[in-house]
C-alpha cells in the first residue's frame, strides 16, 4: 500500500515540473519574439534577421539609460562605456577606454562589409575619433549620445554623415 502512494505522489511531482519547464520555454520564447518584433520595426528589417537575442536582450536592458562621461552602468554611461559593457557581457570580448584607443584596436572596414557588432566611430568637433558606437542592421547603430543617453540611430542621417570617420571590426 505505502508503494503505490509513494509513485503517485512522485508521478504529481514530475508532473508538475514539467509543465513548469513548458511555461519557462514559453516564456522564454515570447520574450525572443518580443524583442524580434520590436527590433525588426526599429531596424526596417525582418524578424527572422534578429538572431543575436543576448544582444538584442542587452540593448532593450540599457535603452535610455542616460549619459554621463566616464559612466560605465545603466545610471550613466557614455559611448565607450556603453561599447565596452555591450562586447564584454554580449562576445565576451575585452575592450577598453576611451573610442580613440578602441578604434586604434580595430581593424579598418568598408562601410558596405560592416556587420553586427562591428564598431562605428566619428570625430564629432574633433581632429581625433571622438564617439562612436555598435552596428546593428540597415545603417542603423546603437550608441550612447549626449542629448538621450543609450538610442539607435541612423548613419544615413545628415548629423552621422557629417561626423562619420570609419567603421572598424575587433
Amino acid at each position: 500500500m505505502i508503494v503505490p502512494v509513494m509513485l503517485i505522489v512522485m508521478s504529481c511531482g514530475s508532473t508538475k515540473h514539467a509543465a513548469s519547464s513548458q511555461g519557462a520555454a514559453k516564456s522564454s520564447s515570447s520574450e525572443t519574439k518580443r524583442l524580434q518584433e520590436k527590433y525588426a520595426s526599429i531596424l526596417g528589417v525582418s524578424s527572422f534577421e534578429i538572431s543575436d537575442i543576448k544582444l538584442y536582450h542587452f540593448i532593450d536592458d540599457w535603452m535610455n539609460a542616460p549619459y554621463q562621461y566616464g559612466g560605465k552602468s545603466k545610471s550613466g554611461v557614455d559611448c565607450s562605456g556603453f561599447a565596452e559593457r555591450l562586447q564584454e557581457d554580449v562576445y565576451g570580448r575585452k575592450i577598453c577606454c576611451s573610442s580613440l584607443e578602441i578604434f586604434s584596436e580595430c581593424t579598418s572596414i568598408s562601410t558596405k562589409d560592416l556587420r553586427e557588432g562591428d564598431m562605428v566611430f566619428f570625430k564629432i568637433n574633433s581632429a581625433s575619433v571622438s564617439h562612436m558606437g555598435v552596428y546593428l542592421a540597415n545603417h542603423k547603430f546603437v550608441h550612447a549620445s549626449t542629448q538621450a543617453g543609450v538610442i539607435i540611430s541612423d548613419l544615413n542621417d545628415a548629423y552621422y554623415q557629417k561626423y562619420f570617420y570609419k567603421a572598424g571590426r575587433l
